[in-house]
């Protein structure tokens, strides 16, 4: 059996508790190396030293040029993706990845990029679907996959789309994750087959790309074909990777999205509009009773009724803006029962 020392871990909402339980029964010498990425986008962090107060392992926020040791806790500091090239730790402002900056995928990539059959990738409770590629690109890489219980999860869209998109190896309850990283570093084997149809030199450009080695349209365009789609931070033409494990697209700027991100964007992006909308009608709205006040001034009945009937208008169309809000919320993907 193959022993493992590379672990990586993502997690989001939901997933504080359960690494609190993670930590505290994990062994003080565990011959692994551990990144975590959780989803705290800019904000500040204590999660280091609460990490180092409920386990044996010590944390700390990982350092760019760092060079990792076993029976550590790395985790990824606020805005910046957390990747591992050349034995250390790289740190980057690279464009965000399924809204999030640090991501999960980024980081799980590039481990299995550097380490391949000595990662260990877990996926915890989280929204939406980071992780899932990452973890995809981990076990296509030879690595073994940790996935929380869905049905054990405060919020199961992050487990739930990597079950889908990678499979796994193990699948525990929050109680029992640190007995299976325990048995995935002592070389439990593999129980889950790897699809036969990974084109791994595509993986490898995609996350030459992301990295920011190779950056141009031609790269893309080697890996991925362009799509009616339009990145939704930065209006660039999105690509959609040809490899389908799972399905997502990325923009030349750097900015990328498993699939139900890019729903999640989209929708957003939808709604976003829709309040534009109603700004604008509202807009309408006041400079058509500020014209009428002026028509009553100036004793022009006509033009007083003309602008009564702009602003029924407006505000009909308002209201028929304010149901399309409501309306657009029932685009976003639902979760399969």
């Amino acid at each position: 059996m193959k022993r493992r020392d590379v672990v990586v871990i993502a997690a989001s909402s939901g997933a504080f508790h359960v690494l609190r339980t993670l930590v505290a029964r994990l062994p003080a010498d565990l011959p692994a190396i551990i990144s975590i990425v959780v989803h705290i986008g800019r904000h500040a962090s204590r999660l280091p030293e609460l990490l180092s107060c409920w386990g044996p392992l010590p944390a700390c926020h990982a350092s760019h040029g760092d060079v990792p040791q076993p029976g550590h806790i790395y985790l990824a500091p606020p805005d910046r993706h957390l990747l591992m090239n050349k034995g250390r730790f790289q740190l980057s402002g690279a464009a965000a990845e399924n809204f999030a900056r640090p991501a999960a995928d980024p980081l799980f990539r590039s481990a299995a990029m550097q380490y391949g059959e000595r990662v260990v990738g877990v996926v915890l409770s989280g929204d939406l679907d980071d992780g899932a590629a990452g973890l995809a690109m981990v076990r296509a890489h030879g690595g073994y996959g940790i996935v929380q219980d869905p049905a054990d999860c405060e919020v199961s869209s992050m487990p739930r789309a990597a079950l889908k998109a990678a499979g796994a190896d193990a699948i525990a309850l929050a109680d029992a994750l640190a007995d299976a990283i325990v048995a995935a570093v002592q070389g439990a084997p593999r129980i889950a087959p790897d699809p036969d149809d990974i084109d791994h030199a595509a993986l490898r450009t995609e996350a030459q790309i992301a990295s920011g080695e190779r950056v141009g349209l031609d790269e893309l365009d080697g890996i991925a074909v362009r799509s009616a789609l339009t990145c939704p931070d930065c209006g660039g033409v999105l690509w959609r990777l040809r490899d389908i494990h799972p399905p997502r697209y990325r923009c030349h700027t750097g900015h990328a999205y498993s699939i139900r991100s890019l729903d999640e964007a989209i929708v957003q992006r939808t709604e976003q509009s829709i309040w534009m909308a109603i700004r604008a009608v509202n807009e309408c709205v006041v400079l058509a009773r500020e014209r009428r006040q002026s028509a009553t001034r100036a004793g022009d009945a006509t033009a007083a009724s003309a602008e009564d009937l702009r602003i029924n208008d407006a505000q009909a169309l308002s209201d028929l803006l304010r149901a399309a809000v409501e309306r657009a919320g029932a685009l976003r993907g639902r979760e399969a029962e």
